[in-house]
């Protein structure tokens, strides 16, 4: 069993969530799992259960509607997202278990860096201090998921001001860089992609090539 992981740099959100449900829709039970590594230009997304209310001050920043879990969010350059293509079928741990595993993969790693960090009951993500240093939204359909995490690295976090992060008034939000500063995102990608592929039993990560039959809709990436 071996999962493709694919460094695609900075990506436009909505080329990418497309991208994404092309692939997964498209999938075949032998298809490997991937993760997409990546970064994206200033972004709003609203999830399923966004309720616009929380869009405060959003200016020239673009908004779209997504269709994973979860509120509004920002993404931004300096921040790591891994988007996990998973076959569900072939996991024995679930959603919930698929969300812990995440979570989980993150708080270890923090902890590798010095950064303790946690779990927070019914809202889901990584926390340092009561400050959500990570988010994460995932879609299912068909046994396949899309969507993933979004680690704060080294980013500009003032566009933060302009929503209620992942629907919560007043919540913190805080960035590895100011805790463990000189971390790229590039660097943390390198240290966190194995432990993901380990903690969600994914079997050997194998950077995957260019463009194949199999996966044309990454061509316009």
């Amino acid at each position: 069993m071996i999962c493709h992981v694919r460094h695609l740099g900075t990506v436009d959100y909505v080329e990418c969530y497309q991208s994404m449900v092309d692939f997964s829709l498209s999938a075949l039970d032998a298809t490997p799992d991937e993760l997409w590594c990546l970064e994206h230009p200033p972004v709003y997304t609203v999830g399923l259960n966004g309720n616009s209310e929380h869009l405060l001050n959003v200016g020239d920043i673009p908004v779209v509607q997504t269709d994973r879990g979860g509120q509004v969010t920002y993404h931004g350059p300096g921040q790591l997202v891994v988007y996990c293509l998973l076959n569900m079928h072939c996991k024995d741990y679930g959603v919930r278990g698929l969300v812990q595993r995440l979570e989980k993969a993150i708080i270890d790693q923090l902890d590798d860096y010095g950064v303790p960090a946690t779990q927070k009951a019914g809202a889901p993500g990584v926390y340092v201090q009561g400050r959500k240093i990570a988010a994460l939204g995932i879609r299912v359909k068909r046994g396949r998921t899309w969507h993933g995490i979004a680690l704060n690295v080294n980013m500009d976090l003032s566009p933060y001001n302009g929503i209620n992060p992942c629907g919560y008034r007043g919540l913190e939000i805080t960035q590895l860089g100011d805790i463990v500063p000189g971390k790229s995102v590039s660097e943390v990608a390198t240290d966190l992609l194995p432990r993901l592929a380990s903690c969600l039993e994914l079997g050997q990560p194998i950077r995957a090539g260019e463009a194949t039959p199999e996966n044309r809709y990454l061509a316009q990436l």
